[in-house]
């Protein structure tokens, strides 16, 4: 009688359980796409890049620059006095590590705005992608990148990038 009992309670359950997930709609959005086929995604993208470029370009040139000057130096170690090629060794590493923490800094500064970027694209997408919830009566938004499968009409992310383009058509990046 027990395990009627208990049969009768489990299935009684999960009928009630199936029933209420029936009811909630559930949706899959590849946030990854909406950050970088946006317009403002793709404008920050292709601005990034090319102070990414110009900055590789500079430390380039900066680096050829302090191996030119360092080959010159040897070659004139023997002629110059213990004094001058110790005070024009000591230039030349001061150069280098100016030309080290320039190249950091420039890295941490694009970094920084690459964060910025995506701040300001998560910050204008949130209010954007509650409302289209809140429209559309879905009960959870799920990323694709955590998901197996799914039905292709389950998925809102063009609606979503469409929307952002809308309202955010560029990022002030500077």
């Amino acid at each position: 009688m027990k395990h009627i009992v208990k049969i009768f309670v489990v299935t009684f359950f999960a009928l009630i359980s199936t029933h209420s997930f029936a009811e909630q709609k559930v949706v899959i959005l590849d946030l990854t796409y909406v950050l970088n086929q946006s317009k403002a995604g793709k404008g920050a993208q292709e601005f990034l890049k090319k102070t990414y470029d110009a900055n590789l370009k500079r430390f380039e040139d900066i680096e050829k620059k302090l191996k030119k000057e360092e080959g010159d130096l040897l070659a004139k170690k023997n002629v110059l006095s213990k004094e001058e090629y110790g005070k024009s060794m000591n230039e030349l590493r001061k150069k280098f590590s100016d030309y080290q923490t320039d190249r950091r800094s420039a890295i941490d500064n694009l970094t920084a705005k690459r964060a910025q970027a995506r701040e300001a694209l998560l910050k204008e997408l949130d209010p954007i992608l509650g409302a289209y919830v809140k429209e559309n009566s879905i009960s959870l938004v799920i990323d694709k990148k955590i998901t197996l499968g799914g039905q292709p009409g389950n998925d809102i992310t063009a609606a979503i990038v469409e929307k952002l383009n809308k309202s955010l058509p560029s990022l002030n990046l500077k």
